[in-house]
């Protein structure tokens, strides 16, 4: 079941079709956090999967809310003083997708409206892990 439609956002373009993840296996998560001295690491900003090629497909939510989908490499991360610091890296077990790593995607599916593209839902053998925007921030939840 793969995604026909490709959400355009006016911001930020349409990204990369989402059913290019289909039969691709995922080899590694990696994800970007929001550290503050004083508090616990935020949710993921960003998250790539990387497949067994080392092709990396980019996830974040954009300035006006809408899901980005692109094929971009992880970035580095940098300092902002005294807002925290943005670091990348691994994901261990702490998002959805870490119990599927080494699974294939058999289908994704896409939500959206005209002002872009607003949930993800990756199909893996074992289940599914839906990525949408709530309030600006990336949302990582499984099934």
């Amino acid at each position: 079941m793969e995604s026909e439609r490709l959400y355009e956002c006016p911001l930020h373009g349409s990204g990369v079709r989402p059913a290019h993840l289909v039969g691709r296996r995922l080899e590694r998560v990696i994800v970007s956090r929001l550290l503050r001295d004083a508090e616990p690491a935020s949710e993921p900003l960003d998250v790539w999967l990387i497949d067994g090629n080392e092709d990396a497909t980019h996830i974040t939510t954009g300035s006006d809310w809408c899901l980005i989908v692109e094929s971009r490499a992880p970035y580095k991360g940098y300092d902002m003083a005294e807002y925290g610091r943005v670091e990348v890296g691994p994901a261990a077990h702490e998002t959805p997708f870490a119990e599927h790593l080494g699974e294939t995607v058999p289908a994704v599916r896409e939500e959206g409206s005209e002002h872009g593209r607003l949930a993800l839902e990756i199909t893996f053998l074992s289940g599914r892990v839906r990525c949408d925007g709530w309030e600006g921030d990336l949302r990582l939840s499984s099934d």
